[in-house]
């Protein structure tokens, strides 16, 4: 093919919105089934080893292909200016690469103005088009003008498996070089993708190679098993030339621009592109995210890219949609989250910090309350997150998630709150080792077991439990929920009186793990007086001194001890991103390197410092806390000391069970109803407050909540059951009694799995916690309970004594 023909192929594939299109077109040019015009990927024949084992969904595959444009960007910016990207002279980190090269201060975009994001986002896009939801699937196309590549350098970097072209550049997200092939698996059934690029005239050496001016492109393809292969193999279009594919190059022609950059909605390809990469992916599976790309799709991308480094233009060429605009200007979670908490976040005071060190690595946390609209019935989160209730980041990009299930474990008691929370743990600091322990090489998720990520968890749980400001919501939104809705418990009171009286096993039910408060004698945050901390602290604390003499005793079957400070600094002092504080811990003059948490809320700073098996008995300790910033020639400095003693002895009470709880003033034992261990049940009707925010359906039956034992259990009743419903149209007893039976079964029946769950019985996992157990089981069994009531309560003597 000459020169133009080359041109024209090029074209007709960036247009080509199908597979069919695609197979079509290289058919016409006899390259679809000609052996010698397809070159392995990576060069590699076992490369679908690789190639099949990345992200499990298709979102956080294309994720990888836009930090790869980002990388590009800040890398052509990096040669732009004369720095070899590898050397001493480049920048050390992401957000040193965009504040060196593009002036934004701290390297964060929400420090430059909505404007000046669009227009740098100019640099990299990402379009949709082709069919829209109805009719099938998207393509996805990802452009840059970034350093682009010549054509006979491809080989080795856009089609290359495991080569170290970014290992040794500091300021790049990329370090896999798996070539972002996570894609690859999503594209339609032939897994088609396109890549077309040139590199920046800006860069190029004089006589570097043959095609150094020139554009390359190639496509690529899926060859299922076959003959003697017994796996897939991915391969690439190329130059059949000669008779062996390996030898052959990809297609390269002279061209100064190309007109494919989308232009006004909905035309896709028009504006020029001079120099850069330009990647399709055919039929692109986004299960689950195919609506107007600049709805869902970006609402998710902000997510798994929440401190992006550069802005990405999303653009929407799909005719049939209807939105708002046709395209808009992804700038990652955290720009939407700073520029949002104002009117979302709970109050001024959120979101929280927290200066993490587990097992010796560094991280940053940060915790973010939302309002909750009791007007709509929206889940606060709902527009940043789907089930992801703890984020891990690493230089900008999502590396793994915990489900919100999270704020329900029995350790944490947060279950009422659980989407109104979003908490991110930066782990950008910690080493590779320890990345590579943490996160699987896909960089989607967690590694599902492992020592550091239990002991995350466990400081996680710590943290928010012991949180001062999630205590006070937890309680405020429990109030509001309840409120007027609180079920008479009298009924129940009586039901579980005779219960005991009756069945000594029964009894146990309420025996321990239901204790609760009164709901309306809960502590009235609102009318505390609002803290408003200082940019940077004028004191920072020790609330309780120690000295060597007189030091600070912890047991050491204690796993760890806590040390206060007052202060009156800002909650996000320590996480930040402009002029943030620093804490570092010695222990006899030497960094501390086990695992602590210093967690700051309205003036009191609590330092966690767990024990470990090098403290020894009868031992003191010297540890030195300084807090420092730029604003501050001389640190804070707190010095105490530690002494480590005989484990104590627990009190379990007598023959080592539980206590009897005390009797009530009167003397009068524990039958008021305010010490009943009960959980507090809440009815639920269709279109109430509570039928959105827990998720109810016409199949919902009951709903549990943890909120923690100061506040216990709350029950969830759906009295709009349709089984319920049902039964009160059939059957001619009492409809007050029906609702009884259906509601105290149900409860009951919740309050045993629970104690199964505490004797162990029951065993929770990170995919099916209790709540959702008991939800499960309760709607399963709900169109039987009252039949079942009513069928055994008629039974007589003969009927049994037949059965």
């Amino acid at each position: 093919m000459n020169n133009e023909e080359l041109i024209d192929l090029a074209l007709g594939l960036v247009s080509a919105n199908s597979e069919n299109e695609v197979i079509n077109l290289l058919e016409s040019k006899n390259l679809w089934d000609n052996e010698n015009a397809w070159r392995l990927y990576g060069d590699k024949e076992n490369n679908y080893s690789t190639i099949g084992a990345q992200q499990s969904r298709p979102e956080a595959a294309l994720v990888e292909k836009l930090i790869n444009s980002v990388d590009s960007v800040l890398t052509s910016e990096c040669l732009r200016n004369k720095i070899n990207p590898e050397s001493a002279e480049a920048p050390k980190t992401i957000r040193n690469a965009v504040s060196q090269f593009f002036n934004i201060h701290n390297g964060m975009l929400y420090n430059i103005t909505p404007t000046e994001r669009t227009k740098l986002a100019d640099r990299i896009g990402l379009v949709a088009t082709g069919k829209t939801a109805k009719k099938g699937y998207a393509c996805y196309s990802i452009f840059d003008n970034g350093e682009g590549q010549t054509p006979n350098k491809m080989p080795k970097t856009f089609l290359s498996i495991g080569e170290k072209n970014k290992l040794k550049i500091p300021f790049v997200q990329g370090k896999f070089n798996m070539g972002s092939t996570g894609v690859l698996r999503f594209c339609g059934k032939r897994n088609l993708q396109l890549i077309l690029t040139k590199r920046n005239p800006d860069l190029l050496i004089k006589d570097e190679d043959s095609t150094a001016d020139k554009w390359g492109f190639t496509v690529v393809k899926r060859i299922y098993p076959d003959g003697n292969y017994k796996s897939s193999r991915y391969v690439y279009l190329v130059n059949p030339s000669s008779n062996n594919p390996e030898s052959n190059q990809v297609f390269h022609f002279n061209a100064d621009s190309l007109p494919i950059l989308p232009g006004k909605y909905p035309i896709a390809h028009q504006q020029p592109m001079y120099y850069g990469s330009y990647i399709k992916l055919y039929e692109y599976q986004m299960e689950g995210l195919r609506t107007n790309l600049t709805l869902d799709p970006y609402n998710r991308l902000s997510l798994l890219m929440p401190s992006l480094a550069l802005p990405i233009r999303i653009y929407e060429r799909r005719e049939g949609y209807q939105a708002n605009s046709a395209e808009t200007t992804l700038n990652g979670l955290s720009v939407r989250l700073e520029e949002d908490k104002r009117n979302n976040l709970e109050s001024d005071e959120w979101p929280s910090s927290h200066d993490l060190s587990v097992l010796g690595e560094k991280m940053k946390m940060k915790v973010y309350a939302f309002k909750k609209d009791f007007t709509t019935n929206k889940k606060p989160t709902q527009k940043y997150v789907k089930e992801e209730g703890i984020i891990f980041t690493i230089n900008g990009q999502t590396h793994g998630f915990i489900n919100k299930r999270f704020f329900h474990r029995r350790a944490i008691g947060l279950g009422n709150l659980s989407d109104s929370l979003i908490v991110t743990v930066d782990c950008s600091e910690i080493s590779g080792e320890t990345r590579e322990d943490l996160f699987m090489n896909s960089r989607d998720r967690l590694v599902d077991s492992s020592e550091l990520r239990n002991e995350i968890e466990k400081q996680l749980e710590k943290i928010l439990k012991e949180h001062p400001g999630l205590r006070d919501l937890k309680h405020k939104r429990h109030k509001e929920e309840i409120e007027n809705k609180l079920d008479d418990s009298k009924p129940l009171v009586d039901i579980v009186e005779n219960i005991m009286k009756r069945s000594p096993s029964l009894s146990t039910l309420f025996s321990k793990g239901f204790r609760i408060k009164n709901p309306f004698k809960l502590k009235d945050t609102e009318s505390e007086t609002k803290y408003e901390g200082k940019l940077f602290p004028t004191f920072f604390k020790i609330d309780k001194e120690s000295s060597e003499q007189r030091p600070k005793e912890c047991p050491l079957n204690q796993t760890s001890f806590r040390v206060q400070f007052s202060t009156d600094v800002s909650n996000d002092y320590f996480d930040r991103e402009i002029d943030k504080g620093e804490h570092t811990l010695l222990i006899n003059g030497v960094e501390f390197e086990g695992t602590k948490a210093l967690n700051l809320w309205n003036g009191h700073a609590t330092l966690n410092i767990n024990t470990n098996d090098l403290f020894l008995n009868g031992s003191v300790y010297e540890f030195t806390s300084i807090v420092s910033d730029v604003n501050h020639l001389e640190p804070f400095i707190n010095k105490f000391y530690v002494k480590m003693v005989a484990p104590s002895k627990q009190n379990r009470g007598q023959n080592g069970g539980r206590k009897n709880p005390p009797s009530n003033k009167n003397g009068k034992g524990d039958k008021n109803s305010d010490d009943l261990a009960l959980p507090n049940v809440i009815e639920v009707s269709h279109g109430d407050n509570n039928w959105n925010s827990k998720s109810f359906n016409q199949y919902t039956a009951l709903y549990t909540e943890n909120n923690g034992e100061d506040l216990g259990w709350a029950f969830y009743i759906n009295t709009d059951n349709i089984h319920l419903l049902n039964e009160q149209k059939i059957n001619n007893v009492d409809v007050s009694i029906l609702k009884a039976q259906y509601k105290y079964s149900l409860v009951i029946m919740g309050m045993s799995m629970i104690k199964a769950s505490e004797d162990k019985i029951l065993i929770e996992q990170e995919e099916l916690e209790l709540s959702k157990m008991i939800s499960m089981f309760t709607s399963s069994i709900s169109p039987v309970v009252l039949p079942l009531l009513a069928s055994l309560g008629e039974l007589g003597e003969m009927e049994i004594l037949t059965i």
